[in-house]
């Protein structure tokens, strides 16, 4: 309407199972404006999908600013959903509520501190526990050492819900094993990672480090009021079975839901109008990017390549091209899915 190009209606169709839309104009009206008329009227799909990706990530960077008047952020992650087979689900798990503050001597402020807290703890090595020796005395008890399929030492009996093998080191030994109550060990003690970070005080100190299996850890999750968690298994899999939100309700009334609705509907809006902006601009058969190529050759080399047939040969060497690349890359994301 702006080239004054009649239009003469609009539908969707479906391409095998992709669906699309098309914007029928008459053919007439749109050979008689300039190139670059025709150029403007064909980059209009790909530039409403550009805007539509940018104000959605606007919307998703400006979110606690929207909703600060309501959800409050920058204190914790909040327990949105624990999944039934999640190791976190139990009486001393988490809850749909909870704040999570810390995993071990981590802070969590938000969800990407969740994961990138989740992320160091599997990377790095398990970090241990500040014991006095008297205490450590007091606590252990005599039991088997036995080493494990993965060469790790359990010195605690299988039945046991409460105790966990900790290794340890003093000065004549580098090797013991002490089957100790895991909730009273780490609870009054500060994280170390030698016996080096335990000298600080004058009683005679050991740093104990939980003997586990590979991938293994025991994490310490901080949800106040309530009790500390003690997470015993693969930090990916508490990562990927609670769901947790950075927006934190004012008032009880207010739905914890929200926020994350809003966030997944402007992620998946960004990558939906992003992804169909990028195809549409391709140089490739029956997409936009075809008459967007050669609305621009003719714009830019018609000075260059007199003849037309000429300038015609090029545009459908580089369309082959694009067509290529982009059949290319459907085929090897279609195998991708089917091979996993």
């Amino acid at each position: 309407l702006r080239e004054q190009v009649r239009f003469n209606g609009f539908g969707i169709f479906i391409f095998i199972v992709y669906p699309g839309a098309f914007v029928d104009l008459f053919t007439t009206h749109l050979q008689l404006i300039s190139p670059v008329q025709q150029l403007r009227i064909f980059c209009a799909g790909v530039w409403h999908n550009f805007v539509l990706g940018v104000a959605s990530l606007m919307v998703l960077l400006l979110l606690p600013a929207i909703l600060f008047p309501f959800y409050y952020t920058g204190v914790g992650a909040l327990v949105t959903e624990v999944a039934e087979d999640s190791p976190a689900n139990g009486p001393r798990g988490l809850f749909v509520g909870d704040l999570v503050t810390n995993l071990q001597d981590c802070p969590v402020y938000s969800v990407e501190d969740w994961n990138s807290c989740l992320g160091d703890i599997s990377e790095k090595s398990q970090v241990g526990y500040c014991l006095s020796a008297a205490t450590l005395q007091q606590l252990n008890f005599p039991a088997r050492v036995y080493r494990r399929l993965d060469g790790s030492i359990e010195c605690c009996s299988n039945n046991s819900l409460t105790d966990i093998c900790f290794s340890y080191s003093n000065n004549l030994d580098s090797h013991l094993h002490a089957c100790l109550p895991a909730r009273k060990v780490i609870e009054a003690s500060k994280v170390c990672r030698t016996n080096m970070d335990c000298r600080k005080d004058s009683v005679p100190s050991f740093c104990v480090t939980p003997s586990l299996e590979n991938q293994t850890r025991l994490i310490r999750v901080k949800h106040p009021p309530h009790i500390d968690m003690l997470y015993v298994g693969h930090p990916m899999h508490l990562q990927y079975t609670v769901s947790l939100s950075s927006f934190i309700p004012r008032q009880n009334f207010l739905s914890i839901d929200l926020p994350v609705v809003i966030e997944t509907f402007c992620k998946y809006l960004i990558s939906l109008s992003g992804a169909l902006a990028v195809i549409n601009a391709v140089p490739c058969f029956a997409l936009d990017g075809q008459w967007i190529l050669n609305s621009f050759l003719e714009a830019t080399l018609s000075s260059l390549i007199v003849e037309k047939t000429n300038r015609e040969l090029v545009g459908f060497l580089i369309l082959l091209a694009g067509s290529a690349l982009l059949a290319a890359n459907v085929a090897l994301g279609l195998w991708m899915v089917t091979a996993r």
